[in-house]
């Protein structure tokens, strides 16, 4: 009799859960935008980011058909000065290689966009959610639109005087993504059923979100480690152009230069954000060990730190080969992956706090 009542009890709070269909939706959304990620990772590496030089959101989903849509395709990327400079090799067939890796990625744009927004209308319809979630949720569109918006700023830099895009435009498009990518996992989290267990959380929730802080600076450098092509230098480890603190750090003036412009800077910047990272988790860890052991809620650290050292292996992994696109990509997924998991293990103690009261 216990176990059919516990199966009846199940399946009430199953047909009772009416934001299950919302959370896997939301889960299903930051797959999406961690995909995209990926195949902005590839598109960046093979410098195929260039490679339509105009935005039309309609008539751009379809890629050319024929022969005379292909050439005049190419025609227009032979206009600007990525082409003239670094590419004027290129034949169509070459170019239909880096154009196919833009087109996935406007392409995953727009799919994304028509994802959130049909079932985004549905669930509203079903009333599955209130208007008090209805507002946020609304506002991820919002943000999602920002960061299309924001990638084609990016692209533009690179249309007149550059050979690729901005440094600068491609840290503030890959940070923009992180941020919609937390919060689709934050949001869904946060909306789980039950109760949250194990050791008091509250102490922990400041240095959480120091570490999300920390993780997002990182990931913005990163930004400015591939807009500078600043790791295909300096491709040795510990030492970095034969010091552990290299010669040239503040070679251009102004000095604030130095910080976004100097690839041995921009690099040496990225670098000891990772030293800083992996010592603040190994606190973390030691911490939580000490006072309070890693039960319920507190086993996202191990976790967490598990994900440090893999994090840490793939990054000196992609500096030592001078950045394969597998080692490279993967590095710049996992660290969003990071960012995903310090932000849930913050949603659970929110969850917990709540239920605390």
């Amino acid at each position: 009799m216990t176990t059919v009542h516990n199966a009846a009890l199940s399946e009430t709070h199953y047909a009772s859960d009416r934001l299950r269909p919302v959370r896997i939706w939301l889960y299903a959304m930051a797959a999406m935008v961690l995909l995209m990620v990926v195949v902005g990772g590839i598109t960046r590496l093979t410098e195929s980011g260039l490679s339509i030089t105009s935005w039309k959101p309609i008539s751009g989903t379809i890629p050319p058909l024929n022969d005379a849509q292909w050439a005049a395709e190419f025609e227009a990327y032979k206009q600007i000065p990525q082409f003239e400079v670094n590419n004027s090799w290129m034949t169509v067939d070459d170019f239909k290689v880096i154009f196919f890796w833009e087109f996935v990625h406007r392409l995953l744009g727009r799919l994304l966009g028509v994802a959130f927004f049909v079932p985004f209308l549905v669930f509203l319809a079903q009333k599955r959610f209130t208007p008090q979630l209805a507002w946020p949720l609304f506002g991820l569109f919002i943000l999602g639109g920002f960061q299309g918006a924001l990638g084609w700023w990016m692209v533009s830099s690179g249309l007149s005087e550059l050979t690729s895009v901005s440094q600068y435009r491609l840290s503030a498009h890959l940070t923009a993504a992180s941020l919609l990518f937390i919060a689709l996992v934050y949001l869904p989290r946060s909306l789980e059923p039950g109760r949250v267990t194990g050791p008091e959380p509250t102490r922990n929730m400041g240095w959480a979100v120091v570490l999300l802080v920390l993780l997002i600076l990182q990931i913005g450098a990163g930004g400015f480690v591939a807009g500078l092509d600043a790791g295909m230098g300096y491709n040795t480890w510990p030492l970095m152009d034969g010091a552990l603190v290299p010669d040239g750090l503040g070679a251009m003036q102004p000095a604030w230069r130095n910080l976004f412009e100097n690839a041995l800077t921009v690099q040496f910047i990225h670098r000891t954000l990772a030293y800083i990272i992996v010592a603040y988790v190994g606190v973390m860890l030691w911490q939580q060990r000490a006072s309070g052991g890693f039960a319920g809620l507190q086993g996202w650290l191990p976790r967490l730190g598990l994900l440090v050292v893999l994090q840490v292996v793939l990054g000196i992994g992609t500096l030592l080969m001078a950045v394969p696109i597998s080692l490279a990509v993967g590095h710049q997924a996992l660290a969003f992956m990071l960012a995903g998991v310090t932000m849930a293990y913050i949603a659970d103690m929110r969850r917990a706090a709540r239920t605390t009261l």
